[in-house]
């Protein structure tokens, strides 16, 4: 067996930033053997500027859309970019499975290596089947009307058997958003997903809230739109998130993604929930996505007493412009300069990973796992890191 050795000014572990004195040591296919003192690796050593990190963990996408690049309005607020999906999103199958191809690829070279995906119909299972790169399938189910609730569940439940006959221990059953599972459904949802990891759109907007406390704001035009009779809504006169979390907690995870109006009172919440209860939940930033919808981007005190509980993602091309957690982390940099680097790059790494629960293949140089080895010269000004296994 041959060996490679990697020396940087730093070696990032997926939690701890090593000086430039230790040496990585993988197989030639990119197995961790071990991290070392430079006076124990021998020779050989592979010489770098700028820092080692494990591959990136992309917790939130939506590859099926990629062939709406470039095809939405930015700025036009989450209705209109909502309407904006569901009148443009059916295509032909080869345009859609053409763009998933290079969307996929796209992700690859930008240094991802595994993925949690939503799916609202089998459109990349066929692509997924290459196995090239690491998924967790999240089949998203929507559905206001409480009369469509059973409906609505089977056609997900179709689509999430389809997906587990590949892939039988990556794949769940999650709810859209609060605004758009009525609670008939969100309670079908919590039943089969417990124990499981889900996914929910979380606080996108301050509509999403004032629609929940008042039933105001522009989701009214949402439905109003979509001809959905809402005269059954009673507002809980509570956050979105306060009323949701009901049927988020028999998951074992929950990633709440988004959370660009999510207050401190919302994350006691979700801290008190996560102490009592079984479930741990993970906020996904996907700042790119957010400007681009709304140029709006969650307030600073997400970071409070929760960086373990930070993960990042994409989101969808419809809503950006490349699926790059490098350009992910450099935003967050850029707006939260009190992070640093390797707050950053823990986010996008190990904690990704163990919200995903992959964290015993990627995000941590550890004897036996295949994270992924990558070179970023330079943090702020890098475009994409440098693969090295």
């Amino acid at each position: 067996m041959s060996f490679l050795k990697f020396q940087a000014d730093t070696i990032f572990t997926g939690t701890e930033a090593l000086d430039a004195n230790m040496v990585l040591i993988t197989d030639d296919k990119g197995k961790v053997v071990d991290v070392v003192n430079e006076a124990e690796a021998g020779l050989d050593i592979q010489q770098y500027k700028g820092i080692i990190s494990p591959g990136f963990i992309n917790c939130h996408c939506h590859l099926e859309l990629s062939h709406l690049k470039g095809k939405i309005p930015e700025q036009t607020g989450i209705v209109d970019f909502i309407l904006q999906i569901l009148q443009k999103r059916n295509t032909s199958p080869e345009i859609i499975q053409d763009a998933i191809e290079l969307a996929e690829n796209e992700m690859i070279e930008n240094g991802i290596v595994a993925v949690g995906d939503i799916c609202n119909t089998n459109d990349t299972l066929l692509q997924k089947q290459k196995n090239k790169l690491y998924y967790h399938n999240f089949i998203e189910v929507s559905g206001f009307l409480p009369e469509a609730s059973t409906s609505r569940f089977n056609q997900g439940e179709e689509i999430y058997n389809q997906f587990t006959k590949q892939f039988p221990h990556n794949t769940s059953l999650v709810p859209h958003a609060p605004y758009s599972v009525s609670e008939d459904l969100f309670k079908q949802i919590q039943e089969f997903s417990e124990n499981k990891i889900v996914s929910i759109h979380n606080q996108e907007s301050n509509d999403e809230n004032l629609f929940f406390k008042e039933g105001k704001g522009d989701f009214l035009r949402l439905y109003k739109t979509l001809v959905i009779n809402i005269e059954f809504f009673n507002p809980p006169k509570e956050s979105s998130l306060e009323y949701a979390i009901q049927f988020l907690n028999k998951a074992r995870t929950s990633i709440l993604v988004h959370n660009t109006h999510t207050s401190f009172s919302d994350l006691e919440l979700i801290k008190n929930t996560s102490e009592f209860k079984l479930t741990q939940f993970y906020l996904c930033l996907c700042v790119l996505a957010n400007r681009y919808i709304s140029g709006e981007i969650p307030p600073e005190i997400i970071f409070q007493q929760n960086f373990n509980k930070i993960v990042i993602g994409t989101d969808s091309l419809a809503s950006n412009s490349t699926l790059n957690i490098l350009e992910e982390i450099k935003t967050l940099k850029l707006n939260y300069p009190k992070l640093s680097q390797f707050d950053l790059l823990q986010f996008a790494t190990y904690n990704g990973a163990v919200a995903l629960n992959m964290d015993d293949k990627f995000g941590s140089f550890i004897k036996g796992k295949k994270p992924g080895v990558l070179l970023i010269e330079n943090l702020t000004t890098c475009t994409k890191p440098k693969k090295l296994v």
